[in-house]
């Protein structure tokens, strides 16, 4: 098992190139640091915790109605064409909110700005995640296929988990040593330069090799609201939802100790533990199945939220988010590898856009609720939204159980 595992990598690795995973990653950093960007920008300028959460939740907005659609057209005409464009839109619409909030008090033209931010993302994570499994799909031996498969989404999920820690913490540096509007003009600069990187790529060549002649998918559109992806989306908004609300959450609890700028930190606690073991799901073993994985992390997930009612010192928090860790990222790899492996034919970025949309759906809904109870309810309050997050997560991943069977049964 080992020895067909290494040489599966090292032919994806070949095959993509070393540039291709560098470039993607970096072009990743800028979708992480933009809902956080704004809420940092319109909280700095026009003092309203409020008004900066409904910010946060229209990004999420334009990211849920546009996203799958990007990658719709991502699979019909081609990820290069669609980046390219998105890439300079997207990078416009950053400087565009941001001369917006400095120069207009009208919170209408300052939310639409921020439904464009979100319209416009080019979500090069699940582009990644499209191209690598078409890669393995298309090249690797049929043996190593699904072994290959959950080691990309491991790498893939551990690489989010890394840039969703990391952006904050650079919107938070950048924000404090020069001025507020910094990140997000530096988030258009990236955008610019390494999103159209990643669409220049050769890699981003193709149209999908699953299309008709006519660039026609041969699976029906209806395909992709069948339960058993749409269970993957719930899911996976369910993820997202814990990230936006344990993060404001957390926020709010160093900030009743003094000590909010802080927060960061303790959640980069979490978030490395959880990169750590999502790379790790790569090596669990087959007899572990997917469905049973789900259930166990995000039932970790679960059982580590519980216990925020009772942290009362930084120190107790710390060891929760730990717990915690080890259940986010596994769960993440595991829904991930869900939607691949149930992708309609010729729909792979139109679903990873969709888990993708999920997230950052999940994320931008959760901050803005949490902010406004822990400002009107307090911390106490706010820390309960993690654990009706994590249960939404953990209650998809039993549905999907369910699924799961009836599916084996009738195959």
């Amino acid at each position: 098992m080992t020895r067909t595992h290494a040489p599966a990598s090292a032919s994806l690795l070949r095959e993509a190139g070393l540039p291709y995973f560098l470039i993607a990653f970096i072009a990743r950093l800028p979708f992480a640091m933009m809902v956080v960007g704004v809420l940092t920008l319109v909280v700095s300028v026009s003092g309203s915790l409020s008004l900066g959460g409904l910010t946060s939740a229209a990004v999420g907005l334009g990211t849920a109605c546009f996203g799958p659609l990007l990658g719709g057209a991502a699979d019909r005409f081609g990820q290069r064409p669609v980046l390219v464009i998105l890439a300079v839109a997207n990078g416009a619409m950053l400087v565009v909110f941001t001369a917006v909030v400095y120069t207009t008090s009208i919170d209408a033209l300052i939310l639409l700005a921020a439904v464009g931010i979100g319209a416009t993302a080019p979500q090069v994570a699940p582009m990644s995640r499209s191209r690598l499994v078409a890669i393995i799909n298309e090249r690797m031996p049929e043996p190593v296929r699904v072994r290959t498969v959950s080691s990309t989404m491991a790498y893939e999920s551990a690489a989010d988990e890394t840039v969703f820690v990391f952006g904050p913490f650079v919107v938070g540096i950048v924000a404090s040593w020069i001025a507020p509007w910094a990140p997000l003009i530096g988030a258009a600069v990236l955008t610019v330069v390494f999103v159209g990187a990643f669409a220049l790529h050769p890699s981003g060549r193709s149209i999908s090799q699953d299309r008709d002649a006519d660039g026609r998918a041969p699976s029906r559109a209806s395909e992709l609201f069948r339960p058993q992806l749409l269970v993957v989306v719930v899911g996976i908004l369910g993820v997202g939802m814990f990230f936006g609300t344990m993060l404001t959450a957390l926020t709010s609890f160093m900030a009743d100790r003094g000590a909010s700028e802080q927060a960061g930190v303790l959640y980069g606690v979490m978030g490395i533990g959880s990169a750590i073991l999502a790379l790790a799901v790569a090596w669990l073993p087959p007899r572990f199945s997917l469905r049973a994985r789900w259930l166990v992390f995000s039932g970790i997930l679960l059982i580590g939220s519980v216990f925020l009612g009772a942290v009362d010192t930084p120190a107790a928090m710390m060891v929760v988010l730990a717990v915690m860790g080890i259940g986010i990222g596994p769960t993440l790899v595991t829904q991930y590898s869900f939607g691949a492996a149930r992708s309609p034919l010729g729909r792979s970025a139109t679903v990873m856009t969709m888990l993708g949309s999920g997230v950052i759906v999940g994320q931008s809904i959760g901050a803005a609720v949490t902010g406004e109870i822990a400002e009107s309810l307090g911390t106490s309050a706010a820390l309960l939204l993690p654990m009706i997050a994590a249960a939404i997560a953990f209650i998809a991943g039993v549905i999907n159980w369910y699924l799961s069977r009836v599916r084996s049964r009738s195959g």
